[in-house]
């Protein structure tokens, strides 16, 4: 710890920190330079975000594929308007989501046009 000089005022001791902390990137100017700013931070945080959306979205399909083999499972056949309508239900979910976050998988786009 620096210690300061007796004979400064109040003052200019907060004028010579508030100096010393804009020369060197004041508080914030750290976290820019290590790349948590600016325009590649912020991709790079995008990227991420999508990464676990699509992530999300994985899970979700795996879930889909597990309730469409319950819905055709002899043992399963007492429950199995249940597990349909939890299917349907999960059906939407991932559509909804799909939309929400703009997850289209430019393969069945261009699976379409072709």
């Amino acid at each position: 710890m620096r210690q300061e000089e007796p004979h400064m005022p109040d003052q200019s001791r907060s004028e010579h920190r508030d100096r010393d902390s804009h020369r060197h990137g004041g508080r914030h100017g750290r976290r820019r330079e290590e790349g948590h700013g600016g325009r590649e931070g912020g991709k790079m945080a995008q990227t991420f975000r999508r990464g676990r959306a699509l992530s999300f979205l994985d899970n979700l399909v795996v879930k889909r594929e597990t309730l469409k083999k319950q819905v055709n499972d002899p043992d399963l056949q007492a429950i199995r308007d249940v597990v349909s309508g939890e299917l349907k239900a999960v059906d939407q979910i991932i559509q909804e989501y799909i939309q929400a976050f703009e997850l289209y998988d430019t393969r069945q786009s261009q699976d379409g046009q072709q």
